[in-house]
C-alpha cells in the first residue's frame, strides 16, 4: 500500500460502553441493517421479483441521497470524535424508515397473509408484523442516539427522509401502476417487464397476478410432487 493517510470502513466498527450489557446489545442492533442488503440479493436473485429489485435500487438511491445531504449540509455529529463523515441526516435511521415504510406499504396494499381461519388472529398476525418492522426501525434509530453517533436532531430528519422516500418510492413503482395501469407509469411498468432482458432474466411481478405474489402457489406445487415422491419411494411389501 501507498504510504499516506488513512482512514476506516465504518460500516462495521461501532464504539460501545464496555461495562455495559445494553449498549452491547444496541451496539449488535446499530449493526443489523448490513444484513439487509445481503437479503435483498439473495431474495432478488432467487425470486426475481419486480418490487424487491425496485425496493433494493431505492434503498441504494436513499442511499446516494443521504450522501448528497451530509455533504451539502456539512452538520457534524454530536461526538466529533465517533463515526465518520458528517452527521446530517442519520444515514442508519433514514435507511430503516425506507426499507420499514416500503414493506409496509406493499404489505398492506398488496400482499395476502396466508389465513389462520380467524379474522380476528389474521388481523393481530398482521398487526405484529407491522409492529415489528416500525420496532427495529425504531430501535436501530434509538441505537445511533444512545451511541452517541447522532443527535435526535439529525435521527429525526433521517427518519422522516427515508419514510417519504420509501413511501414515494412505492407510490410511483407499485400503486398507480397497479390502480392505473393505463398510466404513463403503468404503461412504462409494463414496458419494463416485457423488455426481452427482463424476460430472458425471469424477472416477474409476482403479485400482479396473486395476492401473495405465488408463494401458497408454489408450496401446493411443491406439497403435490412431495407426496408423490413418497409414494414412490416407499418399499413394496411382500
Amino acid at each position: 500500500m501507498r504510504d499516506g493517510p488513512r482512514t476506516s470502513l465504518d460500516l462495521t466498527h461501532v464504539l460501545y460502553d464496555d461495562s455495559s450489557y445494553f449498549s452491547l446489545a444496541l451496539a449488535l442492533v446499530t449493526l443489523s441493517p448490513i444484513l439487509l442488503m445481503a437479503s435483498y440479493a439473495a431474495l432478488a436473485v432467487q425470486t426475481r421479483e419486480f418490487i424487491i429489485i425496485v425496493m433494493w435500487a431505492g434503498q441504494f438511491a436513499g442511499e446516494l441521497l443521504n450522501w448528497i445531504i451530509k455533504r451539502i449540509i456539512k452538520q457534524e455529529r454530536p461526538i466529533e470524535s465517533i463515526g465518520n463523515g458528517y452527521g446530517f441526516p442519520s444515514s442508519h435511521s433514514q435507511y430503516m424508515a425506507y426499507f420499514a415504510s416500503f414493506l409496509i406499504a406493499h404489505l398492506y396494499s398488496r400482499h395476502r397473509f396466508s389465513s389462520t381461519g380467524s379474522k380476528i388472529v389474521d388481523f393481530i398476525w398482521r398487526m405484529v408484523v407491522y409492529a415489528a418492522l416500525l420496532g427495529w426501525a425504531g430501535l436501530v434509530a434509538y441505537s445511533r442516539y444512545y451511541l452517541g453517533y447522532h443527535s435526535a436532531h439529525q435521527i429525526i430528519w433521517g427518519l422522516a427522509i427515508g419514510f417519504v422516500l420509501g413511501s414515494t418510492v412505492y407510490i410511483l413503482s407499485e400503486a398507480i401502476p397497479t390502480r392505473y395501469p393505463n398510466s404513463w407509469l403503468g404503461r412504462l411498468k409494463a414496458s419494463i417487464l416485457d423488455n426481452p432482458i427482463v424476460v430472458w432474466l425471469q424477472i416477474r411481478d409476482g403479485w400482479a397476478i396473486w395476492a401473495d405474489g405465488g408463494r401458497e402457489g408454489e408450496w401446493v406445487r411443491w406439497r403435490r410432487e412431495w407426496e408423490a415422491q413418497k409414494k414412490t419411494s416407499k418399499p413394496k411389501s411382500r
